[in-house]
């Protein structure tokens, strides 16, 4: 590739109003509209003072901005430049936006996971964006060491994180956070919580495992939900918050006595060799031949603790330990063996239940994501409005999930990064014509083309109606006179269909999806052919029961 004009010819120059470099943002905040973003901020969200007036067009301009890759107050100014004011009303400037971040309280950054969580269950029925949740879901609990650098930051303490596997102190802020997955979905923020930097993993986790079901029910995850941890947060507290809201749980467990004791207890014989990387399948023995194998056996947790007693499965994963001295002709008496033990109840058999606690590291990818864009910072020195700015940016990154997940199957689990690059960085000139008529002409031949189409497409169908409101004859927020809004589909996916009036991408099954239903055990397909414990083998998804 080679320039075809000399540079000395060639004029540069910042003088188009009619132009905008990032066209995508207006079917995502389309989007945003469509989920009740403002009403929600509006009606649960009460900044103080002069700055915290209009927390509703403020906030919206925050999460837009983060949608567009701003990682700092001051990359807001993305959003003022060419054609947006034309595009978009309501846009402050980015001294405004901080400002206003630094008069919320604690009570208010409350108000505003609130609103967080309620938009994210929007956006679930607006588009799927979580496929398969009416059958198996997983809820992962981690939290993420923010290293920041300003030394008068409020609550920057030195805490512990790994980084390349080297356990360290860094000094930063610690950022607990929930995030909800399928088999056949990529993870959504469910809730968040900012702590100082040195406090414990498991502080407020039991609140937040609470909020994060809550969250899921409302998302549509009808089914099973297991909620994936590790070993930080095994305690009583915890599990038992999980159990009492309906969900079921699988916990790393951290070696002890009573654990190395209950893993002796094991037979060999009881244990069952796993895939496992650089396993090898033995035709003759119909198996596969791994250093990696598990076995389960019934272990009591927190009996010590008067009425919290949990009895449940241990599943435990021994690994061989390589000897590293075999090259030079050290050879091994007998293998040894390193073990890795999770507590749970998950209904599912033994394979598969390990296997799936093992997925618990797709957490770490929302952490990379989020931080490789808005938060690649933490901007204020108020530990308020940085916890402020942690929420948002959870509401940006499910805001461009369901963005991708509405564009197509491939970008339904596309990094954030990916979803910003080819679907909302996109520029595009404005013009006019007509009676309030305005037309965006894109890049010709942009190789996303289709897939923008289909988010603008399904972000300009008419809102979705939520089955617990009432219908009207019109919108609140439209011209009078609109026809009443058509019924609400009863799966969240169908909502695409019935905007965009187009057929939305072939939906996953056993014949283009890895997750075939090859135990055949009468689980849907989207289930990822998951199958049940003996026992349970014949039941249904669990139902779920609100606590009275």
């Amino acid at each position: 590739m080679r320039l075809l004009h000399s540079l000395a010819r060639t004029r540069a120059s910042f003088d188009d109003p009619n132009l905008v470099s990032h066209a995508g943002l207006v079917p995502v905040m389309a989007l945003a509209q469509r989920a009740s973003l403002t009403d929600l901020v509006a009606e649960h969200v009460t900044p103080g003072g002069e700055c915290g007036v209009n927390a509703h067009l403020k906030v919206g301009c925050l999460v837009a901005g983060m949608a567009a890759g701003a990682d700092s107050i001051d990359d807001m100014d993305v959003l003022r430049h060419g054609a947006m004011s034309t595009l978009f009303g309501g846009v402050r400037a980015p001294s405004t936006l901080g400002s206003h971040l630094r008069s919320y309280t604690w009570g208010n950054v409350t108000q505003l996971e609130k609103a967080g969580r309620e938009f994210l269950t929007e956006l679930a029925w607006q588009a799927p964006l979580l496929p398969g949740a009416e059958t198996l879901a997983f809820i992962d609990i981690d939290s993420m060491q923010k290293r920041v650098y300003g030394h008068h930051k409020q609550g920057a303490k030195f805490g512990h994180t790994k980084i390349q596997g080297k356990s360290l102190l860094v000094r930063g802020l610690n950022a607990l956070a929930a995030t909800i997955s399928t088999p056949l979905s990529a993870p959504v923020i469910a809730a968040t919580r900012l702590r100082g930097g040195n406090a414990a993993s498991a502080r407020g986790a039991a609140s937040l495992a609470v909020q994060a079901v809550g969250t899921a029910r409302e998302c549509g995850c009808t089914g099973t939900i297991i909620v994936r941890m590790d070993s930080a947060y095994y305690n009583a507290a915890v599990i038992g918050a999980v159990r009492g809201h309906g969900a079921r749980f699988s916990v790393t467990v951290p070696m002890n006595s009573s654990i190395r004791a209950a893993i002796a207890a094991i037979g060999e014989d009881a244990w069952t060799a796993i895939r496992y990387p650089r396993a090898i399948w033995d035709d003759q023995l119909d198996c596969w031949i791994s250093d990696a194998e598990v076995a389960e056996t019934e272990y009591t947790a927190f009996a010590s603790k008067k009425g919290q007693a949990v009895t449940a499965r241990l599943i435990v994963r021994r690994v061989r330990d390589l000897n590293k001295k075999a090259a030079a002709g050290q050879d091994e008496l007998f293998p040894v063996w390193r073990y890795h033990a999770i507590f749970t109840d998950s209904p599912f058999e033994l394979v598969q239940a390990e296997g799936q606690h093992r997925d618990h590291a797709v957490v770490e990818q929302v952490f990379a994501d989020v931080t490789s864009g808005p938060l690649a910072h933490m901007p204020s020195g108020v530990f308020a409005a940085n916890a402020a700015w942690l929420s948002i940016a959870a509401m940006a990154h499910n805001l461009v999930r369901a963005a991708g997940a509405l564009a197509s199957l491939p970008f339904a689990k596309a990094r954030g990064a990916t979803i910003r690059r080819d679907l909302i960085a996109v520029a595009a000139r404005t013009a006019r014509h007509g009676r309030g008529h305005l037309t965006l002409h894109l890049p010709e031949a942009w190789h996303r083309e289709q897939e923008w189409l289909n988010l603008w497409d399904a972000a300009a169908g008419r809102p979705r109606q939520r089955p617990d409101q009432p219908r009207t004859g019109q919108h609140s927020d439209g011209p009078r006179g609109h026809p009443e809004p058509r019924p609400r589909a009863r799966n969240p996916g169908q909502a695409v269909q019935q905007a965009s009036g187009r057929t939305p991408a072939p939906r996953i099954s056993s014949r283009n999806s890895s997750c075939r239903n090859q135990a055949r055990n009468g689980l849907p397909e989207l289930a990822g052919g998951s199958r049940l414990r003996g026992d349970l083998r014949t039941r249904k998804a669990l139902d779920y029961e609100p606590q009275s």
